[in-house]
């Protein structure tokens, strides 16, 4: 601990985590881990299928195996950190690890905002324009709009890892959530921190409200031209890929605007903890299947990788 003043300033904190040792708890946990490694698992799967099958060398699997690699990474900076704090009975966690924390999952839920946006502006010129398709996506502007994501991101993700972490924090050490959420943490900060709660909300306004306006406009636009398709086909194969765009945007953007745009005044502890769940771990497992199972190419792909397995081991 350090000295200012009068106020004895902490130098780390202590995460009081999702779960208690209750057997009701000590399930819940047991699901959590399972749900990590379908997580891992599936996302990982993916981003194989889609770099192994040619078929799916198009712009919309190649952002979806970016999106594949940002929920594992987001899932990957949460959940081993929670796993080991409740298996040893500890939630301490250094300033620096801390604020590392709160960079990097910030930063890969930034990433994320921005690539479904990018996502749904894909489908828009698929559909609605797929003459000039392949003119308009070329390789260098999928290469930039996934580029624009990751400094987006990365920003947002450093401008709100120091300035959170420049406050003078005395008094508790224990934040009541799973993870250094810039929310949990400022309600220890022994200053005044309304300009900055100000700052963020208008940081997730271009965040959150930006790429959701981006998307909604999209979809909108989606939902003309395939009602003026001819073909049933045609627009069943489109319903069901912007169906299943729109649950990853509905889960996603729902859970991140309740926990950062809300006002501190109407969080609890409690909600806070589900809503970051949420996007933090049930979103990154959910992801994989909801693109893989409504998707005949992905399975199709998937039934194909799987069959070479046997074929291997066959020949060896």
């Amino acid at each position: 601990m350090a000295w200012a003043g009068n106020q004895t300033l902490i130098s780390h904190f202590v995460l009081l985590g999702l779960f208690t040792h209750t057997p009701l708890h000590l399930l819940l946990f047991s699901i959590i881990m399972v749900m990590f490694l379908v997580a891992l698992s599936g996302n990982g799967l993916m981003i194989l299928v889609i770099n192994v099958d040619s078929r799916l060398h198009s712009p919309m699997y190649f952002f979806l195996s970016w999106l594949s690699l940002m929920d594992l990474m987001l899932i990957s900076t949460i959940v081993p950190q929670m796993a080991t704090d409740f298996l040893l009975g500890r939630g301490s966690i250094s300033f620096t690890g801390c604020g590392l924390q709160i960079l990097f999952s910030v930063t890969f839920l930034g990433d994320e905002c921005f690539l479904l946006a990018f996502m749904a502006y894909d489908r828009y010129v698929a559909i609605s324009n797929p003459l000039r398709y392949s003119v308009v996506m070329n390789r260098r502007v999928c290469w930039l709009m996934v580029g624009g994501s990751w400094l987006f991101g990365l920003v947002d993700g450093l401008i709100q890892a120091v300035f959170t972490l420049s406050f003078p924090y005395c008094g508790s050490q224990e934040i009541d959530h799973f993870f250094c959420e810039v929310p949990a943490v400022l309600k220890l900060a022994c200053a005044d921190t309304s300009l900055y709660e100000t700052m963020i909300y208008v940081c997730c306004v271009l965040m959150l409200l930006l790429p959701f306006s981006v998307i909604s406009a999209s979809y909108l636009r989606i939902l003309v031209a395939v009602l003026r398709m001819h073909s049933a086909e045609g627009r069943q194969k489109a319903f069901a890929t912007c169906s299943s765009h729109m649950a990853v945007v509905t889960l996603f953007y729902g859970a991140a605007m309740i926990t950062y745009m809300q006002p501190q005044i109407y969080h609890s502890s409690k909600q806070d903890k589900v809503v970051s769940a949420f996007y933090t771990m049930i979103t990154p497992m959910l992801n994989p299947l909801i693109y893989s199972l409504r998707n005949k190419e992905v399975t199709g792909a998937l039934r194909k990788l799987m069959g070479r397995c046997p074929r291997s081991g066959e020949q060896g």
